[in-house]
């Protein structure tokens, strides 16, 4: 199961967040948003997302 940075929400493999560089993570998360183009993006915007990525939209 993928694991998704609880700050961040972003997806991770390693065992520190590329963004926040946190080492808290959630294996628990509902659905995802793939962002491409964080700066053309609404949806980034929206919701806060300034790195492109696979992001979890809810992490319990």
């Amino acid at each position: 199961m993928k694991k998704v940075c609880k700050k961040c929400r972003i997806f991770v493999k390693e065992n520190e967040c590329p963004i926040c560089k946190g080492n808290q993570f959630s294996e628990s998360w509902q659905g995802k948003i793939n962002i491409i183009d964080a700066n053309k993006s609404e949806i980034a915007k929206e919701i806060g997302i300034t790195v492109k990525g696979e992001y979890a939209i809810k992490v319990k």
